[in-house]
């Protein structure tokens, strides 16, 4: 018999170690026969700590919330009684969001122990690696990534094969490999998900574009901020140098291949390739003018090939079952899977693969079981800060580059924030702008000036004192940023704002108009009001305004002038009634 104890960041937040902890200490006490090992995150985030308890003849029992103070209910009854304990086993909703699913980077996640390069390889792991080695040349891998239509995942959409094809063809004897493992979107974490449950995957996916290009040396840039994510790409690196997949004559070849960890300090800005390639060589994160392109002149001004996490996590599918075995997923221009980090107002968070071309309607509402607490859905935030917002008659729309790029949207890196009707738009809008103005690098005119003057705006509206004209104004100054800024997340940076006022501008003007938010989520707008009903006309509330915002007779009920109120509410303390309220 054998546990497995999902170890994500997720799991070891919600209590994971003490429940391995618990199991390890009754297992010795009752001298069982039973193995405890550890997995990386399932995608079932919100069931965290999730435990499969394993048997001898390979059945498999999930357990959820299975946090310490539950543990020696579950070794009592099922380790010892043989009989599971039904309070705790994963619900129905739970296992339709895992077999609703198509995995082909997060497959071995929640499965395989990403300390153990011996699971990676009992589960097909470089297989891919010897293929490429001993059955093919760099040409013909190339020619079978292109043919794949596989695209960048990091939020452009780059096809993955011709930007090999460009490196590969450069007559410059020294290239690069670089993975981009520097998510900085808020709310996504599909990446990390990968580096902490499979790391060796992504490792895979780099050496072979090693194999295609002649590039001998990879770099993993990874945020520090991602210390689980870290250590374990660096027992990867070590037992894959130890079984003969990296280092020199790979396989007994004449092929070489170092990946070297570089951790970077958290900017935003460093998710844009030539900041990236400028941070590792020690320079200050920052893009640079195009051309030269990456492809020509990288990483030390060499030929290189820079992808992020998910998309070199595809490359060993590819390789081992052919482009016409990937095309099967998803759709003509953007085939294969896409993994999604579902958070915000739905019942089932966590991370999600699904084919290319499915519908958010299928995401949210049958994945994500629907939004909490029986509200209304209002919109999804789809590519983190660089993105748009989608709402109800953008339900049915096909979860792909082309289409949401139409829509006035992007992939992005795949997150997908849901909100319901509660959720002040503007607000959100002003959220990704208070972060995209805090991450710009400053080097471009329109995106460290505009930002911070459309944050500004955003700021008197939330707070009662933006103008229509301010609402003009956020257009003017989006469309400038877009068409000037240097980098593509400046030239992105104002979607957020652009796709709420297009989609939501009834909400802008009852802030700015009426000086009201509709949700009463803005506490700059929300208003200090008496309830006639409940007033007992004792005037104590009129003796404390240091403004004289409020009018009455004694024994009647008094009046809060809402154009001279500054929300101070010594009113509201005051009062011994109740009858004062903010809304």
């Amino acid at each position: 018999m054998k546990i497995i104890i999902g170890q994500g960041s997720c799991g070891i937040a919600s209590g994971a170690k003490k429940a391995e902890a618990e199991f390890k200490r009754l297992i010795d006490e009752n001298n069982l026969n039973v193995a405890v090992s550890i997995t990386g995150c399932i995608g079932s985030c919100y069931l965290e700590p999730i435990v499969d308890i394993i048997d001898n003849d390979g059945c498999l029992t999930r357990y959820v919330h299975m946090t310490s103070d539950k543990v020696e209910a579950v070794v009592n009854s099922h380790l010892i009684g043989n009989k599971p304990v039904s309070e705790y086993l994963i619900p129905e909703s739970g296992r339709e969001f895992l077999e609703k699913q198509t995995r082909i980077a997060l497959k071995n996640c929640g499965i395989i122990n990403p300390e153990d390069i011996n699971d990676y390889i009992a589960a097909g792991g470089y297989q891919a690696v010897k293929k490429a080695l001993l059955e093919m040349d760099g040409d013909m891998i190339c020619k079978e990534i292109e043919k794949s239509g596989l695209r960048g995942r990091g939020g452009g959409g780059f096809p993955t094969g011709k930007k090999w094809i460009q490196v590969r063809s450069q007559q410059e004897p020294v290239k690069y490999i670089v993975c981009n493992g520097d998510e900085g979107d808020p709310g996504a974490f599909m990446d990390r998900s990968v580096m902490e449950g499979d790391p060796h995957k992504m490792l895979e996916g780099m050496i072979i574009a090693g194999i295609a290009t002649g590039a001998q040396v990879g770099y993993i840039y990874v945020r520090a901020e991602y210390p689980l994510a870290v250590h374990r790409l660096q027992v990867a690196i070590s037992q894959a140098e130890e079984a003969g997949y990296l280092g020199n004559n790979i396989l007994g070849t004449n092929f070489s291949f170092q990946i070297r960890i570089n951790l970077g300090a958290g900017a935003f800005v460093c998710g844009e390739g030539s900041a990236l390639t400028a941070s590792i060589e020690g320079n200050r994160g920052m893009p640079r003018v195009k051309p030269p392109r990456t492809v020509e002149q990288g990483l030390f001004g060499k030929p290189t090939v820079l992808n992020n996490v998910e998309t070199f996590a595809h490359v060993p599918y590819i390789i081992t079952h052919g482009a016409k075995g990937y095309r099967q997923f998803g759709i003509e221009k953007s085939p294969g899977t896409k993994a999604f980090a579902l958070t915000g107002n739905v019942n089932n968070t966590g991370l999600i693969e699904v084919p290319m071309g499915t519908t958010l309607r299928t995401v949210i509402f049958e994945i994500g079981g629907g939004v909490k607490n029986g509200k209304a859905f209002k919109s999804v935030q789809i590519g983190g800060p660089s993105g748009g917002c989608l709402t109800e008659k953008h339900l049915d729309l096909s979860l792909d580059f082309d289409s949401l790029t139409k829509a006035g949207a992007m992939i992005g890196s795949g997150g997908l924030v849901v909100m319901d009707d509660s959720t002040c738009m503007v607000g959100i809008a002003k959220y990704f702008m208070n972060f995209t103005e805090h991450e710009s690098c400053g080097k471009c005119v329109p995106c460290r000036e505009g930002t911070h003057v459309m944050n500004e705006i955003l700021e008197d509206i939330v707070n009662g004192r933006g103008t229509v004209e301010q609402i003009d104004m956020l257009q003017e100054l989006a469309d400038t940023i877009t068409k000037t800024a240097l980098c593509g997340l400046g030239k992105t940076a104002a979607s957020p704002v652009v796709s709420t006022i297009r989609e939501f501008k009834d909400e802008y003007l009852a802030h700015v108009v009426d000086k009201h938010c509709p949700t009463g989520s803005c506490p700059g707008l929300r208003q200090i009001v008496i309830i006639p009903e409940k007033c007992r006309g004792c005037s104590k509330c009129q003796m404390v305004c240091p403004v004289n915002a409020i009018s009455g007779k004694r024994k009647e009920p008094y009046v809060i002038d809402v154009a001279k109120c500054v929300k101070c509410k010594m009113c509201l303390d005051s009062c011994n009634f109740d009858a004062i309220v903010e809304n």
